[in-house]
């Protein structure tokens, strides 16, 4: 009977989307529920929101207190939720454009293993603490944050070194301005990483109105900057196509 309802056209794609605009819309769905939930957070629970424990005037909500709230919470994870397989799927591409690339060369191959490893470990931190909110275990959303912001700041780091392997011997200017875009995204990243330490820091050291503030911007930055250098998958796979397809019946088992 399943036979009989494919008919001639059994072994064809079932679905073809162009890998740019699967790139794009994993990106949007991380970005718009980020949009949301700080502007819901400013709307509707400023108070709550940014109050701290130092109890002085702040302007802006870190996105933890900003993602523990209700409905901000279970938009989130809803948003995360549908990026996330996605996101292993654009992992397992990468892997096997960078095996395919680096194949006869030593250390660059190992670095895709360790890459591949390293982006993995970021989105199950990046679940983590998604589904644990700060409010309910501190300590191991904390885990999470930890977690996903070293293995994101390493991912970046090897993903940098390898496209700098990659445009000495390319002449896609495509692969080009990825390279440019990715270098100046991953320091972006470690700027606005560095600063949103010190004025953290600095805000349960001092207590300044304002401090807190400035804190949650950078983390803002911070999260943009990672978003923009994942959606630089839009230049490396520009050519490519995602597709579902069944499986010939020659080459089952």
């Amino acid at each position: 009977m399943v036979q009989g309802l494919y008919g001639q056209d059994r072994d064809k794609p079932l679905v073809r989307l162009p890998f740019t605009f699967f790139a794009v819309g994993t990106l949007f769905l991380a970005f718009a529920g980020f949009v949301i939930c700080i502007f819901t957070s400013l709307y509707f629970h400023f108070e709550d929101s940014t109050d701290t424990h130092c109890k002085v005037r702040n302007y802006l909500p870190s996105i933890s207190s900003s993602f523990s709230l209700t409905p901000e919470r279970y938009i989130w994870r809803f948003c995360i939720g549908l990026h996330s397989a996605p996101r292993f799927l654009v992992a397992a591409a990468y892997f096997k454009f960078y095996r395919d690339r680096f194949a006869k060369r030593c250390l660059e191959c190992v670095l895709t293993y360790v890459a591949l490893a390293c982006t993995l470990a970021e989105n199950l931190g990046l679940l983590l603490l998604t589904y644990v909110s700060s409010t309910e275990t501190y300590h191991l959303h904390k885990s999470g944050f930890i977690m996903f912001v070293s293995c994101s700041l390493a991912h970046m780091l090897i993903t940098c070194w390898l496209w700098r392997v990659i445009t000495r011997y390319s002449l896609i200017p495509e692969e080009t301005t990825s390279s440019r875009m990715k270098n100046r995204l991953f320091i972006l990243n470690v700027v606005f990483c560095l600063l949103s330490l010190y004025f953290f820091k600095r805000h349960n050291m001092y207590c300044e109105p304002g401090v807190y503030t400035f804190f949650a911007l950078c983390e803002y930055l911070m999260v943009l900057s990672n978003m923009g250098f994942n959606m630089t998958a839009y230049w490396d796979f520009r050519n490519k196509e995602l597709t579902v397809t069944t499986v010939p019946e020659d080459k089952r088992f």
